[in-house]
């Protein structure tokens, strides 16, 4: 299973086959868009230049800020990450699973590990990863008002920032389902 540093590596490196053009091209590109804002350098690559949403996310999102193509393994960030699974180990494949997830949703999703979570945003914040006991990671979702059911709680008091919570215990709680509420957080975001 590919991580999701690994993907956009290899989106990269797959760029001139499928897009006809390096990303560097396509940076110069972008520098050429009429607005300098995410979602309109989005928009006019994929309307202009054919460019699908993902493409279109990673040149839109390294354009404004070339750090973000630079590797995501930043010491301190990494650290943070590997503070939050020290004793609970079992569960890293879950949050694992989720990261890779969230790298597929678009090139503009950002990952930014706090102390004891991991924060996945957009223009805000849509979801959180937590590893919340030495058996249960939850996954907190932005999802406004959608009512919760089933396996999609209410966050209650398990963080304020969050409207819901998916507790998943394997990789494989990591279904449809989860892959759906997370990606209508990020389109909600």
């Amino acid at each position: 299973m590919a991580t999701p540093e690994e993907m956009k590596q290899s989106m990269i490196a797959n760029m001139p086959e499928k897009t006809g053009r390096a990303l560097d091209e396509w940076l110069v590109l972008a520098g050429q868009a009429p607005e300098r804002k995410h979602g309109k350098i989005v928009a006019w690559l994929k309307g202009e230049h054919g460019l699908t949403h993902g493409y279109a996310n990673l040149v839109a999102a390294a354009s404004l800020d070339p750090e973000r193509i630079a590797p995501q393994t930043a010491s301190g960030e990494a650290d943070l990450v590997e503070a939050q699974y020290a004793g609970k180990a079992a569960l890293r494949p879950i949050h694992d699973r989720l990261m890779e997830i969230a790298r597929t949703l678009g090139g503009d999703v950002e990952l930014a590990p706090k102390k004891t979570y991991v924060s996945l945003r957009r223009s805000k914040q849509f979801a959180i990863v937590q590893p919340s006991t030495k058996t249960r990671l939850d996954l907190g979702l932005n999802l406004g008002a959608v009512p919760p059911e089933g396996r999609l709680e209410a966050s209650g008091t398990f963080n304020s920032m969050v409207t819901h919570r998916v507790r998943l215990d394997s990789v494989d709680a990591v279904d449809d389902a989860v892959t759906g509420w997370l990606r209508a957080a990020y389109e909600a975001s």
